[in-house]
């Protein structure tokens, strides 16, 4: 039919009749609000370049926490901000790093609540790579031993998902591996399956102060140019055991989301990242836009995309203003 038959005005008409036919929703349920937790006590460090986010001590932390769950948020990612760093990053593979310890003191105070444990070398390393250099590049095999050890002490810690981040091959069967033996069987992995070499990371490096000291993160992370490539990604992920897998950056790779959407049957998170999250900061920050509408327009263009899970910056300051 066509017009004047067909007015798909008609279903336009107004709010109640727009809620009913509308395609896509994004529900606090979906979001995952990413944290920095840094040692000390009383401690908020805010972060320059990303308004309204803070490097939070644990004591601040679990009262963060305590607040985001009251709005309906019911899922944390953690970064760990450590005292010192190593060449290999095994400050956190023992029970007394940053993340851990951060990890048992918010299970101790709130039940109700699901730690995803974002699980890389980055922040560290001395050298501020994902993994140990050898002869000036990042070790695949070497990388995966130390993942596999700081995943099982995150799950100790009492971690609900496992977020290997590092972009090494094989990390999920190492990572799936290690922690059958120790019988955590029912550990979720979600994996940062196709992370491209991106520029949006510049506020989440001052933030975890991770920033390589030499060369950059092309060898293991992936070409922005490439689309065939994450799909292979994706599915070596999926073939090694993970529960879910990720696209990150989110707003430049709406179309890797919607391919693996239609691609794979697994669940999808995305991650809106801290680039991402600045520039809509500073635009609202200069008046330039709306703030709350355009961040409501871009978490449903990733959900739209195919995205069942958004990581996303805005998770605490938007989910007051989602129905």
């Amino acid at each position: 039919m066509a017009f004047p038959e067909t007015r798909l005005r008609r279903l336009r008409q107004n709010s109640i009749i727009r809620d009913m036919v509308s395609e896509t929703q994004v529900r606090v349920e979906q979001l995952i609000m990413p944290y920095f937790v840094c040692p000390g006590n009383k401690v908020n460090n805010p972060i320059g370049s990303m308004p309204g986010v803070s490097q939070l001590s644990i004591d601040f932390l679990v009262e963060e926490v305590k607040t985001l769950v009251q709005l309906g948020i019911k899922s944390i990612l953690l970064f760990g901000i450590p005292e010192s760093k190593d060449e290999h990053g095994l400050v956190a593979c023992n029970s007394s790093a940053i993340v851990p310890k951060a990890i048992e003191a918010i299970k101790k105070e709130i039940k109700d609540i699901v730690i995803v444990a974002d699980v890389c070398n980055c922040e560290y390393t001395t050298h501020g790579h994902c993994g140990t250099i050898v002869n000036g590049d990042v070790h695949n095999d070497l990388t995966l031993k130390t993942l596999m050890l700081q995943s099982t002490i995150l799950v100790e810690a009492g971690a609900d998902i496992i977020a290997p981040s590092d972009m090494m091959d094989g990390h999920v069967k190492a990572i799936r591996q290690a922690l059958d033996e120790k019988n955590y069987y029912n550990t979720i992995i979600m994996s940062y399956s196709a992370k491209y070499a991106s520029g949006f990371y510049g506020p989440f490096r001052d933030a975890a102060q991770s920033a390589p000291q030499f060369g950059d993160r092309k060898t293991y992370q992936m070409n922005p140019a490439n689309s065939d490539e994450a799909i292979r990604e994706i599915a070596e992920d999926i073939a090694e055991g993970a529960d879910i897998v990720m696209v990150k950056p989110a707003l430049s790779y709406l179309d890797i989301i919607r391919r693996t959407k239609d691609t794979f049957n697994i669940p999808i998170a995305a991650y809106n990242v801290s680039g991402e999250y600045a520039m809509v900061k500073a635009a609202a920050q200069n008046g330039w836009i709306d703030e709350i509408r355009i961040t409501k327009e871009i978490l449903t263009s990733i959900k739209r995309a195919g995205a069942d899970i958004i990581i996303t910056y805005h998770a605490k300051e938007i989910a007051k203003h989602l129905s």
